[in-house]
């Protein structure tokens, strides 16, 4: 069951990363060219997905769209790991009070979700993707704050990293050789699920005029363009709304199967 489930994620995240790739080099059609004598067509040879309320094809947007929601989630979760893991680590290495600040700064932050820090830095830089990659990188620190500390404070209490400290080995040394080595699968078991939660904050925000702005094509704006035909159209909001569900989906299961591989708890309750 470990692997259907790794395997699932990865076949769904690869036709994610098949459609971004792919999109650099050819597409059906242009996907910012309108085309007023081809609006609202349906599904057909010409245009696989049919065209929107522009006469725009629709599968071309979808590609085109999948660069940036995994130009997204590298770059939000890869400011999240990349502050957060330090911050963990440091926290479980050091204890005491200064645990207990960086706890509770953490605390605060959940407090400020991705969408109130958007409207924030949008307000002061304006609407654009590295807002929306800032906003939802800034609000996954605590998360990888928080795994990172947990995994540091269970090496810190293992015997042989007892022993390399009965024998003189520094802080730097025992993180470096002993801590971020065994922290990294929980980490990167993380990285994978906040992959999948950067996407769905993207689409809300280019939904809410919060991102990407037109005409870079993002399935949350398609959404939006999809809701004045919600009733006569309906197809228009199936699309973009289903390579969402996709690339959540396949994030999600591809971090519960590297989670169920890498976890030497479950590995033993397997057995």
């Amino acid at each position: 069951m470990r692997r259907v489930t790794l395997l699932a994620g990865v076949a769904l995240v690869s036709v994610v990363v098949l459609l971004a790739l792919v999109s650099f080099v050819w597409t059906p059609y242009d996907p910012v060219r309108v085309d007023p004598s081809a609006r609202l067509l349906g599904p057909s040879a010409a245009h696989w997905l049919g065209t929107d309320g522009f006469g725009i094809d629709i599968a071309s947007r979808i590609m085109v769209a999948a660069q940036t929601c995994l130009l997204v989630g590298v770059i939000a979760v890869g400011i999240a790991a990349l502050v957060g893991v330090p911050i963990g680590i440091g926290s479980g290495l050091l204890g005491g009070w200064f645990s207990e600040v960086v706890m509770r700064v953490t605390d605060v932050l959940y407090a400020f979700p991705a969408l109130l820090l958007a409207i924030l830095l949008a307000a002061a830089f304006g609407a654009s993707t590295w807002t929306a990659m800032i906003a939802i990188g800034i609000a996954t620190i605590p998360a990888f704050a928080r795994v990172a500390r947990a995994g540091t404070v269970q090496v810190m209490a293992s015997d042989y990293v007892l022993a390399a400290r009965s024998c003189g080995t520094g802080r730097a040394a025992i993180a470096g050789r002993h801590i971020l080595p065994n922290v990294a699968p929980v980490v990167g078991v993380q990285a994978s699920v906040a992959f999948g939660i950067a996407i769905l904050a993207e689409a809300a925000l280019s939904y809410l005029g919060l991102a990407t702005p037109p005409p870079t094509p993002t399935w949350g704006r398609m959404l939006r363009d999809a809701q004045t035909y919600l009733f006569t159209e309906p197809s228009l909001a199936l699309w973009p709304g289903l390579a969402i569900a996709v690339a959540v989906l396949g994030f999600n299961l591809l971090g519960d199967g590297l989670r169920d591989l890498l976890d030497p708890k479950l590995r033993e309750q397997a057995r």
